[in-house]
């Protein structure tokens, strides 16, 4: 049984992952860190093999290098925050594994994937992307991964609007446009457990992964 504790866990999206984590038949919820339940990450850190973080951008940085201290993997939801000290401190420490990932649902994995492969052939895009209105970082990271991924092709960075609105969960469209046509990727996500699948199996993965700090939930799928 891996033992998992989640940061956050009074939020929509922690609550959504301690359902999913006790519904899993390997895995054992052995804490629960949030300020709204008068737990903090340091009361859970002990007990647990693994922390799943979806906190806020000001937080995450602070708690997964805690999780590195403490010798104790980090899978991070939450993305908003710079990675250049979480890379150098989970490099020097080297035994916890930390994964990060804009997205989790394997669906807007494939999205951004497709996206790659569009800006080859049509390189002119902009992104929209939209979020419900608690969202705090705006572009998304996965709006901006999905950016850095095109430009990496060597297609010009397409610009991102960002929509934040009440109703909606987490939504993302490519719009490519060549000589008299038009290509939408789209993904939509409609509830959060459309994310549950991509945490699983990042936290049965992160143990094993070879490099200190992974980004993107794509290494772990192809």
């Amino acid at each position: 049984m891996i033992r998992v504790a989640v940061a956050g866990a009074a939020g929509r999206m922690g609550e959504a992952v301690c359902e999913a984590v006790q519904r899993a038949e390997d895995m054992q919820l052995s804490g629960r860190a949030d300020p709204r339940l008068g737990t903090e990450l340091e009361d859970v850190l002990g007990d647990a093999e693994v922390v799943v973080d979806f906190t806020v951008p000001q937080v995450a940085l602070e708690n997964a290098l805690a999780c590195v201290r403490a010798g104790v993997h980090a899978v991070i939801g939450t993305t908003g925050f710079e990675l250049a000290p979480l890379q150098e401190a989970a490099a020097t420490q080297g035994r916890a594994r930390v994964f990060v990932a804009p997205n989790f649902a394997i669906g807007a994995v494939l999205m951004t994937r497709f996206a790659i492969e569009a800006a080859r052939h049509m390189p002119r895009a902009e992104i929209i992307e939209l979020h419900h209105e608690g969202k705090l970082d705006a572009p998304s990271g996965t709006a901006a991964r999905t950016a850095e991924l095109i430009a990496a092709t060597g297609a010009p960075r397409p610009p991102i609007h960002s929509v934040r609105l009440p109703g909606l969960v987490a939504h993302q469209e490519v719009l490519f446009g060549d000589l008299g046509q038009t290509l939408s990727i789209r993904h939509d996500s409609l509830s959060r457990e459309s994310f549950m699948p991509g945490v699983l199996l990042a936290v049965r993965r992160v143990g094993s992964l070879e490099q200190p700090l992974t980004v993107g939930l794509e290494t772990l799928l192809f």
